[in-house]
This record gives C-alpha cells, structure tokens and sequence, in this order.
C-alpha cells in the first residue's frame, strides 16, 4: 500500500507542479492502517520533506475521518499564511481481514477495499485562479448515544477473531447524526428564501399533526439542491445510500455517484469521498460555480460535512478513465460476488466453508 501511495503523490506533485519540499503541512488518515513508522514518517523520509514539516496521523476515525483531515488543515492554515498542505487517505483491508464466524462482522470482508487517494490545499493568495475547488464551510458533530457508539466498532468475537461489527442500526444512526449535521450546515449554504419556506412549512405540518385527523401528511423536507448541485455521499453500503435517498428527498441523479462507486471500487472508507468526486469529474458533471456537498460517516458515530465551490470546469481523467463510459450499467449487479466467487470453485476445496452462507458472504 505504500507502494501505491508512493505512486498516487508522484502524480499529484507532477500535475500540481509543487515540490515535495514545498510543503508545509502533512496529515495522513485511515481507519485501521496504523504502521510503524507512521504513513506520514515514511512519506516525510520518503520524499526528503523539509523538517519543520507539521505532521499529523488520523487512525480510529472511520470513513469520515477525510472531512477532519481538511477540517485539521483548515485550521492550521488560520496561524499559518501561505501555506501548503497535502491530505493523503489510506485504506487497507488485508490485515483486517475477519476470519471467524459471525455474520454481523462477516460483511465488511466484502463491504470494505483498499483504496487510497491524495489532495493538495493552499490558502496562497496567488494559487487562487489554478484552484479547482473552494472551500467554503465544514461542520463535525458526534453522537456518543450507547447505540451509535456499539453500531461500527472494531472488537473481537466470542472465539477471539478479531473484526469489525456492523449492527442493523447502522443506517439508522447514520441518518440521525447527518441530521443534526445538516441543522447547522444548511443555514450556512442555502438560500434564506428556501430555509423560510422550510420554516413555514414545517409549522403548518405540526398543526395539522397535533390536529388529530385520520390522515396525517410527511413531514416537509428542505430542498437542498436550491443551493448545492451534486452530493458526495459517504459509500458505508446500499442501506446507508438509500437512506440518503429517502430522508432527503434526492434524485437518482444525484445518488448514482455513490451508487456506482460501491459498485465498482466498494467502501475504501476513508477515501472513499474522493472516488465518488472522481466520478462526477469523469462524467463531466462538475461545472464552474457549482456547489459540491461531502458527506462522511465514521465510527464513534461521526457525522462531518463540509461544502466546496468548483473554481473551473471539470473533466480531467482520474481513476475512472478506463471504465467511466460502462456506468451506470444497465443492471448493477454483485461485483464483490463476481471478483470474490473463485472461493468456492473446487480447486478451494482444502478450505472449509460448510459454515459460511454464500448469500450472506456476498450482500450488502
């Protein structure tokens, strides 16, 4: 994996035109990857990075803990001008891998992947017009409720094994901490005409409700897309998406992004955000003006979002390159069952799987 993160930051240093020794600030971040020396030493020692470089490493945060990543350089830009920062996200599986028997900790063999992505921030007055994307506001909130914190957690089984627990209340807690995210982000990204309408709206909704008729009316929902056009949403699985989909009142248009992302590269946790903007990228979605929603879910439970403003038209190619034109296909199938099915070919017969679902082993 080093290799590979070795390879995605040459590629960002020579598209960026930025010097390794140019940089000022470093952090790393992934969920369960946590080497020694830590992935932001090796990356310093690696590049010859100059030594009052600020380093910082994220482990334990989950699938979220990218949006703290730019949050952490946010922060640090405030006592440091003219400054540049690389966020570099890193998954890795293979040392994770779950070998017991319990199913409720049998699905992230197949709902997580390796993956890793790189970006390059600066608050240099001078780089304003080679920017691609702004940032413009980001929110943290954690719920720390018995339920949320038991819903994803790394522990072992009753044999001992090792793994990570994803219990049926993940979804659940999930859209109730983007909830509470999104009472604090909305106000600052959409439009005062929308949120009155919400406002009102939702009055009239507590009225009738308290009324005590037979037919009761769903409560209102904002319509986020009066001030944000397309929505990075967190890969955590096709529960967790269609979550999004039904609290929110988002289009099919605005969840196949992430849709196709589990579909083709699964849950690369902390990463992940980045390939569902690369998507975008590669289907030329990505305008000048627009307004780009992340949002990430981590264990703990986190919720964190921030909102980006796209400085130029987008339509550079990315890891999507090779496959971009197949998606959406016309049915989204099982990959992970396609790519992992070898398993149960006869030739794996020295390996007893007589205690293992097929099913259960390849949903999500």
């Amino acid at each position: 994996m080093t290799d590979a993160t070795f390879s995605n930051l040459d590629a960002l240093f020579a598209t960026s035109a930025v010097r390794p020794c140019q940089i000022d600030i470093l952090v790393t971040t992934g969920s369960l990857f946590a080497p020694v020396p830590s992935l932001s030493s090796r990356i310093v020692h690696r590049y010859k990075m100059r030594e009052g470089i600020k380093c910082f490493s994220l482990t334990g945060m989950g699938c979220s803990s990218s949006v703290i990543a730019v949050d952490l350089v946010r922060h640090t830009f405030r006592t440091r001008p003219n400054s540049f920062a690389v966020v570099v996200a890193v998954e890795l599986t293979a040392p994770n891998w779950y070998t017991g028997q319990d199913r409720s900790m049998m699905l992230s063999n197949v709902l997580f992947r390796a993956g890793g992505s790189s970006l390059l921030l600066t608050n240099h007055p001078s780089w304003k017009d080679r920017a691609i994307m702004k940032l413009e506001a980001v929110v943290r909130n954690h719920v720390s409720t018995d339920e949320a914190y038991e819903c994803a957690i790394h522990v072992e089984d009753e044999q001992g094994y090792p793994g990570a627990r994803l219990t049926k209340s993940l979804p659940t807690v999930a859209m109730r901490a983007l909830e509470g995210n999104l009472r604090v982000l909305l106000p600052k990204v959409l439009p005062l005409w929308e949120i009155l309408r919400f406002v009102v709206a939702s009055y009239r909704w507590r009225i009738v409700k308290g009324g005590g008729g037979d037919s009761k009316p769903p409560p209102p929902v904002m319509n986020m897309r009066t001030g944000i056009q397309h929505f990075c949403l967190h890969t955590g699985g096709r529960a967790v998406i269609d979550g999004f989909e039904k609290s929110f009142g988002l289009r099919e248009y605005d969840m196949e992004p992430s849709r196709m992302t589990l579909h083709r590269f699964g849950n690369t946790s902390c990463s992940s955000l980045w390939y569902v903007l690369g998507y975008m990228e590669a289907k030329k979605r990505l305008k000048r003006g627009d307004s780009v929603m992340m949002v990430g879910l981590g264990a703990g439970f986190l919720c964190n979002t921030c909102v980006w403003t796209v400085m130029r038209d987008l339509e550079d190619g990315n890891v999507w390159a090779d496959c971009v034109d197949r998606y959406p296909p016309p049915t989204a199938g099982n990959r992970t069952g396609e790519i992992l099915g070898w398993i149960f070919d006869d030739c794996m017969s020295f390996i007893n799987f007589k205690d293992y679902d097929r099913a259960v082993l390849f949903s999500r």
